[in-house]
């Protein structure tokens, strides 16, 4: 099959189409003819050497991809040949063929293109896991989400929305807080205009919000601590901007804060299996219905996922940055 392959680690012009050996099927796995696949900031990470794949799982990029069932394991119930599947990936997803765990795929509804499904799997379930199953958002809570019009940061706007919980979001300019506010979040921040923990403050009557989604790290730890509310829980999911700072700890105590760490790709298959069933359960009419789809940015042909790189890295982007495995036959 041919793939998207990193000749060694570097910069984007390391990426280079490639033949190589197609997926193993397993037992309890998916073969899936891969269509799209989505970008994650993660994929440039790993590009750069710093982000090595699980034990185990494929070295070709790529976190979630779409596209058709070519094969079924023979433990796999619920799936057969010709199924349109999206599926939420350990790595492999820029390739023509992807192998899957079934518990980390889910059935594309008709509501949704193949660029739309590439784009969901890794985004709304690392939202779903960390803003629901980790810190429990409930209806009437207030969540500040940086990042606004990434990945992630869409897809908890989305999710946030159906769940009735007011949003508070960062972008980095006007018409990305715009886009954010057309897209359901209440208040949207631009950070290089102004302080986003007094912003914060202000938007919720001087209380601060309850949950705080964070990849950015470091750099946002001690702002982050001053917009929490009291019994405030903090998620962090990156690092982008450093991953040591120093803390407050006895405002952690005075105000009884929690933090929790918190990535996706490293759990086992079962877990992901669990973590898939319960979206499924809370949010699958409103997929279904589609009132959950990831805004596209642009979709470009796998022989172009050095360009695709570049776009992310500049962070150009609202929404999910695709490439289109076919496009090139």
């Amino acid at each position: 099959m041919r793939a998207v392959v990193i000749e060694k680690p570097g910069p984007e012009s390391v990426l280079k189409i490639a033949e190589v050996a197609d997926p193993v099927l397993g037992q309890d796995d998916l073969l899936i003819q891969v269509r799209c696949a989505g970008l994650n900031r993660a994929d440039l990470v790993q590009r750069q050497g710093f982000y090595p794949p699980p034990p185990g799982a494929s070295e070709i990029l790529g976190l979630e991809c779409s596209g058709t069932v070519v094969a079924v394991g023979a433990n796999v119930k619920g799936w057969k040949i010709g199924d349109r599947a999206m599926a939420l990936l350990p790595g492999g997803g820029y390739a023509e063929l992807a192998v899957v765990h079934a518990g980390s795929a889910m059935h594309v509804p008709a509501t949704l293109s193949d660029e739309e499904a590439a784009g969901l799997p890794e985004v709304y379930l690392t939202a779903f896991l960390n803003l629901f199953e980790l810190a429990g958002v409930k209806r009437g809570d207030s969540v500040l989400v940086h990042g606004g019009g990434s990945g992630v940061g869409t897809a908890s706007i989305q999710l946030l929305r159906e769940a009735g919980a007011r949003s508070i979001v960062t972008a980095g300019s006007d018409a990305k807080c715009d886009l954010c506010l057309k897209l359901g979040a209440d208040v949207a921040i631009n950070y290089n205009r102004e302080a986003f923990a007094p912003a914060v403050r202000a938007a919720t009557g001087g209380k601060g919000v309850d949950v705080i989604l964070d990849s950015i790290g470091a750099a946002y730890l001690a702002p982050n601590i001053e917009a929490l509310a009291n019994g405030g829980r903090l998620v962090l999911i990156g690092l982008m901007k450093g991953s040591r700072a120093e803390i407050d700890l006895a405002a952690l105590l005075r105000r009884h804060l929690r933090i929790y760490g918190s990535t996706l790709r490293s759990r086992p298959a079962s877990e992901k299996a669990e973590i898939v069933k319960a979206f499924l359960s809370r949010f699958g009419e409103a997929l279904k219905a589609g009132r959950l789809r990831p805004p596209i940015y642009r979709t470009l042909p796998a022989s172009e996922a050095a360009s695709a790189h570049r776009m992310m890295q500049a962070s150009e982007h609202f929404g999910k940055i695709i490439l289109r495995l076919d496009a090139d036959q």
